[in-house]
C-alpha cells in the first residue's frame, strides 16, 4: 500500500498521526527553490524558466558581480526579475552576494555599499533575506581580525536592515559557536545564519549538534547540496537532517535552496528533478 493511501486509510478511521515530515513539508507548502548560480544562470532573469522547468517554487537570485557592478542595484534590472518571477510563477525566494567571496567584505571597503544596497533591492523585490557569503578570499576560519571587522560593519548595517525587515544571512565555515558569538557581539535580529550543511560537514562541524544549538531562531535559510553529487548519494544522512530540521520546526516556515547537487555537465532540468524525486522519499 502506497504511504498516501495509508494516511488516507487513517485518517478515514480517525486515527491521527503526522502527514508531513520536513522535507515533505517543502511540497506541501511549496518553499523548495535553487540558486539561480546551481541553474547555471547567475543573475540571469532567464533562471526562473528553468525553475519552472524543473518544477520548483522559487529561485535565490545572485545579485552579481563586480563587471556589471552587482546589476541588481539598478531598479530597471529589478523589473525586468520581478516581471520574469510573475510570467514564470516561480518566485524570487531571497538574495545572495556571491561576489564577497572575490571581493572579501572582511577586508575591501566596495563591499559596505554593496550590503547597504542589497537592504533596498531586496525590500524592492519583495523578499526578506540575503545571503552573505564567506569562502574563498573571504573566509572568516583564524582571523579573528577579519571577523572583528565584519563585526564592526554589520553593527553599522544591521540597524537599517532591521528597519526594513531585511535579514543578513551569514554563510561560511565557523562553527555554529562562532556564529552564535558573532550575531551576540553585533547585538541584531537582523543578522542569523544562512546554513549549509555540505560546508559544515566540509569543515569538520557535527551538523546535528549544530542544527540544534542554532534552533530555528537563528537559521534564516538554508542550502541542500552535495557538491558535484546528486543528494543522497554523499555522505550526508539527508533523512536524519529532515528530522533535525522537522525538532526545531523549520520548514514549515522558511524557504531550502538547492545548490551544487549535480555531476559536473549533467542536465541541469533533468538532474535538479532527480534530486527533487530523493527528497520525496525522505519522510
Amino acid at each position: 500500500m502506497k504511504r498516501r493511501e495509508f494516511v488516507s486509510k487513517m485518517s478515514a478511521l480517525g486515527l491521527a498521526m503526522p502527514l508531513h515530515s520536513s522535507f515533505m513539508d517543502l511540497f506541501k507548502l511549496k518553499k523548495l527553490g535553487a540558486c539561480d548560480w546551481s541553474l547555471g544562470k547567475s543573475s540571469d532573469p532567464m533562471a526562473f524558466e528553468v525553475a519552472q522547468a524543473i518544477g520548483l517554487a522559487g529561485v535565490q537570485v545572485n545579485m552579481g558581480n563586480v563587471s556589471n557592478n552587482l546589476h541588481l542595484r539598478q531598479k530597471a534590472v529589478q523589473e525586468i526579475f520581478l516581471k520574469k518571477s510573475k510570467e514564470t510563477k516561480v518566485k524570487i525566494t531571497s538574495l545572495a552576494i556571491g561576489e564577497l567571496n572575490n571581493i572579501p567584505y572582511k577586508s575591501d571597503d566596495r563591499t559596505t555599499a554593496w550590503v547597504a544596497d542589497s537592504i533596498g533591492v531586496a525590500k524592492n523585490l519583495g523578499v526578506e533575506v540575503v545571503l552573505l557569503a564567506f569562502f574563498s578570499k573571504n573566509d572568516l576560519r583564524n582571523d579573528p581580525i577579519g571577523i572583528q571587522n565584519v563585526i564592526s560593519k554589520l553593527k553599522e548595517i544591521a540597524p537599517d536592515a532591521e528597519k526594513n525587515g531585511i535579514t543578513l544571512g551569514i554563510e561560511s565555515y565557523l562553527t555554529a559557536e562562532e556564529h552564535l558569538d558573532i550575531m551576540e557581539k553585533v547585538a541584531s535580529k537582523a543578522i542569523k545564519v544562512y546554513y549549509d550543511f555540505r560546508n559544515a560537514k566540509d569543515a569538520g562541524n557535527d551538523i546535528f549538534h549544530e542544527i540544534k544549538l542554532l534552533g530555528n531562531d537563528n537559521i534564516c535559510e538554508i542550502h541542500l547540496k552535495e557538491n558535484g553529487k546528486f543528494l543522497g548519494t554523499g555522505d550526508i544522512d539527508w533523512q536524519k537532517v529532515s528530522d533535525a530540521l522537522e525538532d526545531i520546526g523549520y520548514s514549515k516556515r522558511k524557504w531550502q535552496q538547492l545548490e551544487w547537487s549535480l555531476p559536473d555537465k549533467y542536465d541541469y532540468v533533468l538532474g535538479h528533478q532527480k534530486n527533487l524525486a530523493f527528497i520525496k522519499t525522505l519522510n
